[in-house]
């Protein structure tokens, strides 16, 4: 999981922009790629949360090597103030098992 928060209100489209773009590509040419979604946070219209699950580290790995995962990670830096990665263990849940 990470959050992101953009520098301003420009940013912010341009980071949703840019997001779109990743997101068409994760679909097009990632298997291994189960989940890789963005929401928006109500009453917080900077932030931005992803929820990523690859299939496995490997699935992981192949992502960040792949051009538009390199394209996303260079051109989101000037658009944003921070950013917080949390890495997830599941322990259970519903609709959980790739």
């Amino acid at each position: 999981m990470v959050r992101f928060t953009c520098k301003d209100e420009k940013s912010a489209a341009a980071f949703d922009a840019l997001v779109g773009e990743t997101i068409e590509a994760i679909c097009q040419h990632e298997p291994g790629t189960i989940v890789y979604a963005s929401h928006r946070v109500d009453s917080q219209p900077l932030q931005r949360i992803f929820y990523e699950l690859y299939r496995d580290r490997d699935a992981f790995d192949a992502h960040e090597q792949t051009g538009h995962t390199r394209r996303f990670l260079a051109a989101r830096e000037e658009l944003l103030a921070s950013v917080e990665v949390d890495w997830l263990e599941l322990q259970s849940g519903k609709g959980t098992t790739p």
